[in-house]
């Protein structure tokens, strides 16, 4: 074969090769973390720090929640709508806090109470404080959008492309038929490409 043909061949078929391998793999790149879950928050169950950008791409509601509440019951509706749509692409995220005086007790107590009274399997990070100059960059960011939480279980939906969709009291309940629409569809968007 003549030498002068040799390299000019072989970034042929670099380039055909190139080709056909990069949309392959840019097609399994993870989507980007966007801003609002651009965050690490220590697990309920055992402080170990979590990075909300591994909920990239999904569906993620967020709430603050507490365990002596006239709504805590609402964590059984919680657990029932991560259940149901879970394998579809939600997740939901909770966050006691004690900013109303209804969370009092440990990390461990309210990891225990959430798993044996309500069955909870949802994600679940560590206390922390959801309202005022105290409260965690997720939060004021959450605040700056759409207004703080006035009560625990209130809730924030985000798209799959991380951005807030809507904000909930604590009186929407989890099978509230907004909130369930709203949620459906969201999941029902595909996920943009990069």
């Amino acid at each position: 074969m003549n030498t002068l043909l040799r390299p000019l061949l072989a970034a042929c078929w670099i380039g055909v090769l190139g080709a056909s391998v990069a949309p392959a793999a840019h097609a399994l790149a993870p989507p980007a973390c966007p801003a609002l879950l651009q965050h690490s928050f220590p697990r309920l169950q055992d402080e170990k720090l979590q990075s909300l950008c591994q909920y990239s791409g999904k569906v993620v509601l967020l709430v603050n929640t507490a365990s002596y509440c006239g709504f805590t019951g609402q964590y059984k509706g919680l657990e029932a709508l991560y259940s149901r749509y879970k394998d579809r692409g939600l997740v939901v995220l909770g966050f006691p806090s004690n900013d109303f005086s209804q969370e009092t007790g440990s990390n461990q107590q309210i990891a225990d109470f959430c798993e044996n009274t309500f069955g909870v399997q949802f994600p679940m990070f560590a206390k922390s404080t959801v309202t005022g100059a105290q409260a965690s960059p997720l939060y004021r960011q959450l605040a700056e959008l759409s207004g703080p939480p006035r009560w625990n279980f209130h809730k924030y939906l985000l798209g799959r492309d991380g951005k807030l969709v809507d904000s909930y009291t604590s009186l929407t309940s989890p099978d509230s038929k907004s909130l369930v629409r709203a949620i459906e569809q969201q999941l029902a968007q595909p996920l943009a490409k990069p």
